[in-house]
């Protein structure tokens, strides 16, 4: 496969510092596997090229500001500095340019959530799914019914998407229609939102932003 830099496989960790309890590094969500996800959400492609993209060296303070803006919370300062590494898997078939995977960590009930998507050129939301979950009900999540739910969703639907609230403001987004797959509370879906929000947020002002 081809590839722009050689990644070591990047996953939210927790340590035991002396006198504080657990604290959270922060730092980015890479593929398990980049060669075989990869071809299984784009069962086309022939190879990929991988990004290490971080806030801090793309525009540091202004740019968390913008972000924070959009997305309409404010960084967990522990696990959402700006120096996180954030991997971005350009998808090709053959020299096409054909679509994209990026993940980012999101805190959930139980700990770190991986949230992987696999877009269009835009942004377009093709696929979904949960590398990490830990959480007793993480095969509802992880039910196909569910995530297809997320196909076809664009970052003007996630605009409308209140992460504070836990709301959809405008009743006529597609958002409406995706529900809490559990009944014993919302905080993992809460944090799938909002941590699906930030990384197309993020997707647009490091792709498409001067």
């Amino acid at each position: 496969m081809q590839k722009i830099l050689s990644l070591l496989c990047l996953t939210t960790m927790f340590f035991l510092s002396p006198g504080s309890g657990v604290s959270w590094a922060a730092v980015g969500c890479s593929l398990d596997d980049p060669d075989r996800d990869t071809r299984r959400l784009f069962p086309e492609s022939t190879g990929y090229k991988t990004y290490l993209i971080t806030i801090l060296e793309r525009g540091g303070e202004p740019l968390a500001r913008r972000i924070e803006g959009k997305l309409g919370d404010s960084f967990e300062p522990v696990y959402e500095t700006l120096d996180v590494p954030h991997p971005y898997y350009q998808i090709f078939k053959g020299k096409e340019h054909i679509g994209w995977v990026f993940g980012v960590n999101q805190k959930g009930e139980y700990g770190v959530l991986q949230l992987i998507l696999a877009t269009d050129l835009k942004g377009k939301i093709l696929n979904f799914y949960y590398q990490r979950i830990s959480s007793p009900d993480a095969k509802k999540f992880r039910n196909r019914e569910f995530l297809n739910l997320f196909q076809g969703i664009t970052i003007d639907d996630f605009f409308q998407y209140d992460p504070k609230t836990g709301k959809v403001n405008d009743p006529s987004s597609p958002l409406v229609n995706i529900k809490n797959p559990i009944e014993r509370n919302d905080i993992d879906f809460k944090a799938t939102l909002r941590g699906l929000k930030k990384n197309i947020v993020q997707f647009y002002e490091f792709w498409f932003k001067k």
